[in-house]
């Protein structure tokens, strides 16, 4: 099992959310200068605002879909909503960010409620710049089938972070 999957592996990403790939291209998820690992915590209100997002993929030819999604809602014993959707961009080229990409649905920041959540960008390579519908629904949102409904494939690319309910004391 290649060493990039792993964490994807212990934190159940691979399994609940996500198949097993291939991970394939680098991309570096940032939250004002701070860089996201697997697993890693992050207060809701240091990721109230839409992180960047770097693909470095081969050239700038390649088209690549960004996919952020919580799968513990409305709480990690039992995620009756999974998946919540909270962001999605496609059209991204590849060795640019997110930012060069067409959004498709508006970040969402995070907001858990209970328990600690896992917040997950999963990243797709295109096999054509194209149109990809919004869901109807934000809750129940599937990885899998959107990945499948719009020809996506295995992901090339995942990271997750957790975060959890912030007590107004540490906001300050």
């Amino acid at each position: 099992m290649s060493r990039l999957l792993e964490p994807l592996v212990v934190g159940r990403v691979i399994g609940e959310v996500l198949d097993s790939f291939n991970p394939s291209v680098k991309m570096m998820v940032t939250y004002n200068g701070k860089l996201v690992f697997n697993g890693h915590e992050f207060y809701p209100s240091a990721v109230a605002s839409k992180p960047r997002v770097e693909v470095q993929g081969e050239d700038m030819r390649s088209f690549f879909t960004l996919i952020m999604t919580d799968p513990d809602v409305p709480g990690p014993s039992d995620p009756y909503l999974r998946e919540h959707l909270h962001w999605i961009v496609t059209d991204i080229p590849g060795t640019t960010d997110a930012s060069f990409g067409r959004e498709v649905v508006n970040y969402e920041s995070p907001r858990p409620n209970i328990g600690i959540h896992r917040f997950i960008f999963v990243l797709f390579k295109q096999k054509r710049r194209q149109a990809v519908s919004p869901p109807l629904s934000k809750d129940h949102f599937n990885t899998r089938r959107f990945a499948e409904d719009n020809d996506l494939g295995l992901p090339v690319a995942a990271v997750y972070f957790n975060a959890q309910r912030e007590t107004a004391a540490r906001r300050r």
